[in-house]
């Protein structure tokens, strides 16, 4: 629907006889839907622009879009009002009901509930919406506001730092379709493969948009800050970075620990993370029963190896190890670990894996050392023209050190 057609709907909504507004008006919120309306359309009725901005196409709208629907069916409009006092009769056999307006004081009943819908408009007042819009106005609060209390009267604790990341995640995850550099940067690293970026959970954050996206959901700048998402002025830390989520656990119970992100630009630091624990080792669910793991230093090349086959390739996020991962390395005595650390010029990527090879000796692991042409680190090495033979070949010849 275009925002011609849409602002036609809403005048007709407000115009006319009881008889016909109120039909309109559930018209209107059938046909709008999260890809129908842009945010910006106003209807002059509901007298708040907030009310709709959760409606939008696109990733941001959308996932807000979703996370507010999902509260919506948690809380039935009727049965909220009912809690709220709200005396209803029954309109006929419809699942509709007239009472008095909560909103405005009157005599004759002019305040409408369809039940199926979960929308309310009052033919006396001229204010209609949804659960959160009734919200807003019976209250007086800003959206957010009203999202919060919502959130309280349903007795839902306040988001965790946990769910502010997760939340974070599918909203980066949503960004990068609609961004074309950042899938144009993740194609020339070699990471090409739908179902690996959407495995590895990998997304975009274009900056700008992630503060308010959230703020929208009822969380507040504070706890924003604090997790270090954004940062005093509000800017995304992850601004004009492909992001990836630190996961230990990639299955049902899968937690994000950390963000990673890498700058698609040159004029800012390549590497970022949270000012959070790394937690335990990447996708460590998947591969802790094999008994030979390729351990590597980036996630990049941990997403060309999956790509590639090689999916019992786990990533520590760095050279050095945690002890904690460094026991989820140990915690079988027969494990054969190849370390694929960068081959730089400087011998930093090479002096690590060594130090760390002999690290786990101590605990009676094998080691073993992959070496790439010079100047490589596996993704590099795949983006080159490597095949998953020639990856193979190497590490048939992977160099074991000694103690």
């Amino acid at each position: 629907m275009s925002g011609s057609n849409a602002e036609k709907l809403f005048r007709l909504a407000c115009v006319g006889s009881p008889r016909r507004r109120w039909p309109t008006f559930c018209n209107f919120y059938r046909r709008c839907d999260a890809e129908e309306i842009s945010s910006s359309t106003h209807h002059p009725c509901l007298e708040a622009a907030s009310a709709f901005l959760y409606v939008g196409g696109g990733g941001e709208n959308h996932t807000v879009w979703a996370e507010l629907e999902n509260l919506k069916r948690q809380f039935p409009l009727l049965d909220y009002l009912r809690q709220h006092h709200w005396t209803p009769r029954q309109v006929g056999s419809r699942p509709e009901f007239v009472g008095l307006c909560p909103l405005h004081a009157e005599k004759n009943p002019s305040f409408y509930v369809n039940a199926s819908k979960n929308l309310f408009y009052c033919h006396g007042c001229g204010r209609g919406g949804d659960l959160i819009s009734f919200a807003q106005f019976y209250f007086g609060l800003s959206f957010r506001e009203t999202i919060v209390h919502l959130r309280q009267e349903l007795g839902l604790t306040p988001a965790s730092p946990a769910d502010l990341l997760e939340q974070a995640v599918a909203f980066y995850q949503a960004e990068l379709r609609g961004h074309s550099q950042a899938r144009e940067y993740l194609d020339r690293r070699g990471v090409r493969d739908l179902n690996i970026i959407q495995r590895l959970g990998i997304g975009y954050a274009p900056g700008g948009s992630l503060r308010r996206h959230l703020t929208a959901l009822g969380h507040s700048f504070d706890l924003l800050l604090k997790l270090g998402l954004v940062n005093k002025d509000g800017r995304d830390t992850f601004y004009k970075r492909v992001v990836f989520p630190c996961r230990s656990n990639l299955g049902s119970q899968a937690r994000t620990r950390n963000l990673y992100g890498r700058s698609i630009i040159d004029t800012a630091p390549a590497h970022r993370f949270l000012a959070l624990p790394k937690g335990s080792l990447y996708a460590w669910d998947l591969v802790r029963d094999c008994s030979t793991v390729i351990l590597v230093e980036g996630l990049f090349d941990l997403a060309v190896l999956w790509q590639a086959g090689f999916t019992n390739t786990t990533c520590g996020f760095g050279t050095h190890l945690t002890p904690a991962q460094l026991a989820q390395l140990g915690d079988r005595g027969d494990r054969l670990v190849f370390i694929a650390f960068d081959n730089d010029s400087h011998h930093a990527g090479h002096n690590a894996a060594q130090a760390l090879a002999r690290c786990l000796h101590t605990t009676g692991l094998t080691a073993r050392l992959v070496v790439l042409p010079d100047g490589l680190d596996p993704n590099s090495y795949f983006t080159a023209g490597a095949t998953a033979t020639d990856f193979t070949a190497c590490l048939n010849q992977a160099q074991e050190v000694q103690p």
